[in-house]
Parts: C-alpha cells; structure tokens; sequence
C-alpha cells in the first residue's frame, strides 16, 4: 500500500495492487451470476434513521454537512440527517422497498461497493473499504433452502480466490431462535444483550463475557456459565448437534416440552439441516458453531461467520444471517438471507501476506514504438489495428531511442515491443520483439496473435 501522506483508515492501492484488486471482484462477480444473482448498485448516501436500523452503530456512522450547516450539526438528530453507508445490507432493504414493483421475487441479488465506517483503523480494518455481497429476500416469505445456498456459493466464491493465495474457508454457522431458546429457557431475558456479550468471545474472551453477562444481562453466574457452555457446541452433522444440544439442555433442566426449547428446537432443526445439506454438496464447508452470535439487533434466524484456516488473527472474513424485519412496507415484509465479504480486508491480506502479485502492471500486452514524432500516425494505425482484433496495445509516449521505449516497456510489464517498417528500406516488415525471451519475428498487425503465456494479465502468488 501507498506509504506517505495517507489518511488512516482509507487504503490506496498502487496500480499493480490495484490488478490484484480488480482480479478478486471479476472472480467473485463471475461466481455471483453463474450461480443467477443479479448485481445492482445503491446510492452512497442513506437517511440517518435507515442506518440506525442496524443496531448499536450511531458512533460508526459518517454523517454529512453542506457547508451552510457547520456547527449547526448538533441541532439535527441523526435520525434527520444523511450519512454514508456503512454497509450494504441496510440500503438494500430500502432498494426493496422502493422497487419491489419492479424486481422478481425472491430477488438474488449480488453487489460490490465502497462502504464508510467510523471504526478505528488497525491491520486489516479500514474506515473506508469495498464490501461485495449476496442476497435473497422475499416477499412476504423466504424458504429455508436458501440458508443453505448462500453459504455455499461464497465457499464456491472464496474456493476460487484460492489460486490467489487464500487459504482454505469454513462458514460456521448458528442459529439465533436456538440461541434464544436456551437463554430464555436459562431464565434470561435480555436475549439482544446476551448476544451481543457473546459476539465478544472471540476478542476479550470467555472470563470477560462471563463477567459482562453478569453485571450487564442480569445474569448470575450458572447462567453465564451455561452461556458459555452453549458458545463451547460445535458439531459436524445435524445428529451430533441435537445429540448434545439435548444434553446440555438436560443438564440445565431445560425443559423439552417448555416454550423455550420448542423455540430453540426450530433453530437447531434449520442449522442442522444447513449443515447436512451443505455437507452432501461440499463436505466439511459448513460447521455448526454456538459461539456465532452477530451481535447486531435484526438478525432473526440463521447467522454465519466465515474463516480462513492458518489466519486467525484475520478474524471472520464473510458474515451474515437471516433477517425477516428489516425491510417492510405496511404489513408487508420481506424477509432476507445474506452474506458479506470484507474484500478489503481480503486483498490486503493476499498483498500482503499470501503475496499475491500482478505479472505487469499495464493491460497492455503489445507497446508500438514510434520511429519519430512525423510518423506517429503511423504506430497509431498498427495500434488500432491491433485493438480491433482484441489485442491491448499502448503506443510509445515519445519517439525516444529505442532502448529507453524498450525500458518503458519493460517498467509497465508489457512483454510485446512492436517495431513499424522503416518507411526508406525497400521490402521492410514490421517486426515485434519478445522482451521476455528476445525473439523477434516479422508481424503483420492484421493476422499477429501474441503468444497467451505473455500476453495475459495475471495475478500470481510467490511460492
């Protein structure tokens, strides 16, 4: 990444990071539509009381002044004022809503844009990143069976990103109707509070949570224990899971003819089908995990966190869920399933981890050289000769010696020069030159092809 005067938080990428960049969106829009989503793109700029639907994020939130405002701000609440997004998800709703006349459903939608959010910048973690997302939602109802397709095609997407130096991903997976089952069957009732102290295992630990528990949820410490026990469930299969999920409920005495567990049973019966189901398709892609808790308020069913094996300190790189009430017009609603890719984080990692790289930096796979500035029109001509066959070419920018366009050349990666006829030899060609290999042959711009092993712009990951 750029060094010098950067804003934190706000990543540039030099032109070859940039190919990097460019390589991973074409990949996972490619994957996005072979398996039927539809991309869209929404406005930047969303109502302050759309935002505040996610939850705790009113700190996160970029919110914008015309200049005629500044230092009157404070006067207006949040909920009247616009703001960047910070997500994609929320704008999606409001797209929904406004052109659900328009739009079959359910609606497969996939979308890769720049997102803003007032965190604080660390490795990884930018104020200003791309996000690329898929979705489902309904009108007025959504079958389950896409709770399982949607994971399955970002473990397609990310298997895929694999070549660019991306270890291996496993979407874990919970569901929030089990969650709240168990703690309501506990005896809690500040179900929102409770998940949003387990979303925090991972970064401050069980003791902490254990604590906030206590102190924030109204929990004592057996329950705050059970808490943690239930976070502690992972499983492989849909048998493994209700098989000690009932224990745990036994050991609990949660009662198996209780309102709570018959809660907490439609959730596990939909995880465990995720789970089996995703296992027929792509063994061992899709876990069962307790522990997932999306802390965020709209979440109502299924929630999935994804991570990269070996790369723990990266954290989850794709998350999402179920939401059936963020997107309504009267009594009508429309239910969702959805999952994010923090691409930015992604391709920071693969630049600068996995090493990934662009072989050149220009698409441009021919340079023409230029004999002098009077026969320019000349290299032009070959130029377009060569475009209109589909073959990237650029012209030399001066008609320097021929060593200095070869070293341009060279700079930008492209491996092809092409030497015009000189005009004053009788049965002159033209010829083009191999910078990689130094061959140099006589070429006719309306029948050349370059060779594909040179001429294409590809990312590569050092070994």
């Amino acid at each position: 990444m750029a060094k010098g005067a950067s804003i934190s938080g706000f990543p540039e990428w030099l032109p070859s990071e940039r190919v990097v960049e460019q390589r991973v969106i074409d990949t996972l829009r490619e994957v996005f539509e072979l398996n039927g989503f539809i991309g869209i793109e929404t406005r930047a700029v969303e109502q302050g009381s759309s935002l505040l639907k996610k939850g705790e994020t009113s700190k996160e939130i970029y919110l914008l002044s015309r200049l005629q405002e500044v230092g009157h701000e404070s006067d207006t609440p949040i909920e009247d004022r616009l703001g960047l997004h910070f997500d994609l998800t929320v704008p999606l709703s409001r797209y929904v809503v406004e052109h659900s006349g328009d739009l079959a459903f359910p609606f497969k939608r996939w979308q890769i844009q720049k997102v803003w959010r007032g965190e604080r910048p660390q490795e990884g973690r930018f104020r200003e990143f791309v996000q690329a997302d898929i979705d489902v939602i309904g009108n007025g109802d959504l079958p389950d069976h896409y709770e399982v397709e949607l994971p399955l095609v970002m473990v397609s997407a990310l298997e895929r990103l694999r070549e660019f130096g991306l270890p291996k991903a496993t979407v874990h997976a919970n569901n929030r109707k089990l969650s709240e089952g168990f703690y309501r069957g506990l005896g809690l009732n500040d179900i929102e509070g409770v998940l949003r102290e387990i979303d925090k295992l991972d970064k401050i630990g069980a003791d902490e949570v254990a604590k906030l528990l206590v102190e924030g949820c109204g929990a004592d410490e057996n329950q705050a224990r059970a808490c943690l026990e239930l976070a502690e469930l992972t499983a492989a299969d849909g048998a493994e899971l209700s098989s000690k999920f009932d224990a745990l409920c036994e050991k609990h005495d949660i009662a198996n003819d209780s309102e709570a567990y018959a809660l907490a049973r439609q959730g596990l019966d939909t995880l465990a089908m995720i789970v089996d189901e995703a296992a027929r398709i792509r063994p061992g892609s899709v876990i069962a995990d307790l522990k997932i808790a999306r802390g965020l308020d709209y979440y109502t069913g299924s929630v999935y966190e994804t991570f990269l094996d070996g790369a723990a300190s990266l954290g989850s790189i794709c998350s999402g869920g179920r939401y059936d009430n963020l997107a309504s017009q009267g009594s009508k609603k429309y239910p969702g399933v959805g999952l994010s890719i923090g691409l930015s984080r992604l391709v920071s990692y693969m630049l600068h981890t996995a090493g990934a790289h662009a072989n050149r930096v220009s698409p441009a796979s021919v340079l023409v050289a230029v004999w002098n500035e009077k026969n320019r029109s000349a290299s032009n001509l070959i130029a377009n000769q060569l475009r209109a066959r589909g073959i990237a070419a650029d012209v030399a920018p001066t008609a320097a010696k021929l060593g200095k366009q070869i070293k341009y050349a060279d700079k930008l990666g492209i491996p092809y020069v092409w030497f015009p006829a000189d005009e004053s030899a009788q049965d002159a060609s033209d010829e083009v030159k191999n910078i990689i290999t130094g061959d140099q042959q006589p070429a006719d711009a309306q029948s050349w092809e370059p060779d594909t092993v040179y001429a294409q712009q590809t990312v590569t990951v050092e070994a």
